[in-house]
């Protein structure tokens, strides 16, 4: 049952997602991060977006997150030190880390299915929206505004340097409430397997949000299925429990390779 969820998942990360905006961004120094955020980098209504979140002060205050996805069998626990994005997934059955150099799994049982390289931060860059658009090596262009129920939401084109992330050619597209300025859409197209530009559009609802501390994060999201371009009806909703934000990290050794791990190349 557990694999089938797994497998469930990265089915739509492979052919409904990609890698999510799944990027292995260069390692900071724990410092006090918070001091450096520059607000003139980012568009004028993308900082309001922020702040309707809770604001990037507050967010980049914390160095650790820890949230549950529920399954059927058991919680799958992930832990990401938000500062080196090195991070972990435990459950009883297997145990998927990357220590800032190397993806590697514990596989308990013997029969994981997964993709653990591809798996290993692909739900935490969905969970974090909207702030992991606040990432180095990110271009904003404003586009028209998502128009889905007879509703407009307004939004910004992502778009990312070269040699920044697995998939410099990736896009992603953020819309929001232009009332509330709470993120409501992200769209993305897939080009980490084949490696070139794509012109389809994958679309993830964020309808609820849940207060972690002093932020905003996706109490559930849902993927929809795209046809002709057209935003139809749900395809498949992740929900998340137990969420916490801590402004400590936890020793490295957190995120070290067990003895019986194997590394994934």
């Amino acid at each position: 049952m557990m694999n089938k969820f797994i497998l469930a998942i990265l089915s739509f990360a492979i052919f409904a997602c990609k890698e999510a905006p799944k990027k292995e961004m260069k390692t900071e120094t724990p410092k006090d991060i918070a001091t450096q955020v520059d607000s003139n980098k980012y568009p004028k209504d993308l900082n309001k977006v922020f702040e309707a979140h809770g604001g990037l002060d507050t967010w980049k205050s914390y160095k650790t997150l820890t949230f549950e996805m529920p399954n059927p069998e058991f919680n799958e626990i992930q832990t990401i030190d938000l500062y080196k994005r090195m991070d972990k997934i435990a459950t009883p059955s297997y145990t998927i880390g990357f220590d800032g150099k190397d993806v590697w799994l514990l596989d308990n049982t013997g029969d994981y299915k997964g993709k653990p390289k591809f798996y290993h931060n692909l739900m935490f860059y969905f969970y974090a929206m909207p702030y992991v658009f606040s990432d180095n090596g990110i271009m904003y262009e404003e586009v028209s505004p998502l128009v889905n129920d007879g509703n407009e939401y307004p939004g910004y084109k992502i778009t990312y340097n070269t040699g920044i992330g697995a998939s410099a050619t990736d896009e992603y597209y953020i819309h929001f409430d232009p009332e509330t300025f709470q993120m409501k859409w992200l769209g993305y197209t897939m080009t980490y397997f084949s490696g070139e530009p794509s012109k389809k559009i994958n679309w993830i609802n964020y309808g609820e949000w849940v207060k972690v501390n002093e932020v905003l994060l996706p109490k559930a999201i849902t993927w929809h299925v795209v046809e002709d371009g057209e935003i139809k009806g749900e395809a498949k909703t992740v929900n998340f429990e137990n969420a916490s934000l801590s402004v400590e990290s936890l020793p490295i050794d957190f995120y070290t390779k067990p003895e019986n791990a194997i590394i994934i190349e």
